[in-house]
């Protein structure tokens, strides 16, 4: 079906993607719930060393922002977002249960239809092939049925992991952003990695399974 085929949907969204098959099991993208807050916060408070590191700094403490009432809030906020069209935020789901989020951001339309991607995965589903599947999936969904032509993704250079990730889903390094952003309370350098539809009209999640670390059910 279309994206455009029902009023007041945008292009994109809502929508479910997937399933791939990796090795830490089957991986699929939907659209954030109200009732995912207990499962959200509890993630996001176990893994707050892991995950603190990589995240802009807030106003508000790690356990405030990330507590189960703050993500009614959040939801909210994400759905009208997606529903003007300058959003693509997913849940990434692993067998059936919730192992991080992953975003299509800022999307500007007209002669630049541009984004960023950003995600987070949990610490018990790193190195298990969930955050490139979920990046796969996602930049496919960007590029064809959003109509997106280039995304971008910002890391720290010390955060190996993400780029990994990046760079082997096709993602290439295209300079140094000097103190671009506010982490744990400093100004950090960050590189910028980018994409653009014509270099994977294959597609990203053909690729993982043409390479063996993916399959389709």
């Amino acid at each position: 079906m279309s994206a455009f085929s029902d009023l007041g949907r945008h292009p994109g969204w809502p929508v479910r993607l997937g399933p791939v098959e990796v090795r830490a099991g089957t991986v699929t993208l939907r659209g954030p719930r109200l009732f995912d807050g207990s499962s959200w916060s509890k993630l996001r408070i176990r893994d707050r060393a892991y995950l603190e590191q990589w995240e802009p700094t807030a106003q508000e403490g790690w356990d405030e922002r990330n507590a189960t009432l703050s993500w009614p809030a959040q939801w909210s906020s994400l759905r009208a977002m997606a529903r003007r069209g300058s959003t693509l935020p997913f849940m990434i789901m692993v067998n059936g249960e919730l192992a991080g989020q992953i975003t299509v951001g800022n999307i500007v339309r007209g002669s630049l239809l541009s984004a960023w991607i950003g995600y987070w995965v949990a610490a018990d589903r790193a190195g298990g092939g969930v955050a490139t599947a979920a990046v796969a999936l996602l930049t496919d969904h960007a590029f064809r049925e959003a109509g997106l032509h280039r995304l971008e993704a910002t890391v720290r250079p010390e955060n190996a992991a993400s780029i990994r990730v990046l760079t082997k889903s096709g993602y290439r390094e295209e300079g140094l952003f000097k103190r671009y952003l506010d982490v744990a309370g400093q100004w950090r350098d960050h590189l910028c990695f980018a994409l653009t539809v014509e270099e994977v009209s294959d597609g990203l999640v053909r690729r993982l399974v043409a390479r063996g670390e993916a399959r389709l059910p």
